[in-house]
C-alpha cells in the first residue's frame, strides 16, 4: 500500500511540535502516534525503526502520526529528560482525535507510551526496544505487544524481562537483532503483522 506524507505542525506546552504523517491511500481505519528514541542520542522522527513502525501501520490501514519531541527538528522547547516530553505526545494525541488510537514507540519513546498509556485510551500498544534501564517504566495494559532484540546491548532483554514478568506480559523476541534492529526491520514488521492478524 503506498503512502503520502505530510508535515503537520501542533501546539504542544512548549511550543510547536513538529509531525511526519504518513496517510494511506484508503480511508484510514485509525491513526497510530509514533515516539522516536532518545533526543539525546540522536533520536528524530526519521529513526528507521520509528518510520518502520508507521510504515507498519499505514500497511494495516493506520494514518501514522511521528512527533519530534521537544528540542528536536523544528519541534520547540528544551528536553525534559521524559517529563515535558510525555505531555507533547499527550498534545498530539489530542489533535489526531480519532476513535481507533494505536500507541507505537521505540527505546525511550516507547517508554514515553508506557507512561502516556495511563492516562488515555488505546486499541492498542507496540512498544519496541522499551527502554527500562535508568528509569522508571510503569507497567501497561495487558495484550500491549513488547518487541525486544535477543542481542540488545543498549537495554538487555534480562531487563525487559524483568520489567515485564511481574505483569504477567508476553515479550515477543527478534533472534538475532540488536538494539536497533539492524537487517531485522522486515521481522519486525512481519511480526506487528501477524499480530495484528491473529487478534491478539
Amino acid at each position: 500500500m503506498r503512502a503520502s506524507t505530510r508535515r503537520e505542525f501542533v501546539a504542544g506546552p512548549a511550543g510547536r511540535i513538529e509531525c511526519a504523517v504518513d496517510a494511506p491511500e484508503d480511508e484510514p481505519r485509525g491513526a497510530a502516534l509514533v515516539a522516536h528514541p532518545h533526543p539525546l542520542f540522536g533520536g528524530t522522527l526519521d529513526n528507521k525503526v520509528a518510520q518502520t513502525l508507521a510504515r507498519t501501520f499505514v500497511d494495516l490501514g493506520y494514518e501514522a502520526w511521528r512527533p519530534n519531541f521537544r528540542g528536536v527538528g523544528q519541534s520547540e522547547g528544551k528536553h525534559d529528560a521524559g517529563n515535558g516530553e510525555v505531555e507533547d505526545l499527550l498534545s498530539v494525541y489530542k489533535r489526531i482525535s480519532s476513535e481507533k488510537m494505536v500507541l507505537a514507540g521505540f527505546s525511550f519513546g516507547a517508554a514515553m507510551q508506557a507512561k502516556l498509556a495511563r492516562r488515555v485510551a488505546a486499541e492498542r500498544i507496540v512498544l519496541v526496544g522499551v527502554a527500562v534501564v535508568g528509569r522508571e517504566v510503569p507497567p501497561v495494559p495487558a495484550g500491549t505487544l513488547v518487541i525486544h532484540g535477543e542481542l540488545d546491548t543498549t537495554v538487555p532483554l534480562a531487563a525487559v524481562l524483568d520489567w515485564a514478568r511481574p505483569q504477567g506480559l508476553e515479550v515477543a523476541v527478534v533472534p538475532g537483532a540488536d538494539h536497533f534492529f539492524h537487517r531485522k526491520l522486515q521481522e519486525l514488521r512481519d511480526l506487528i503483522k501477524a499480530n495484528w492478524q491473529s487478534g491478539k
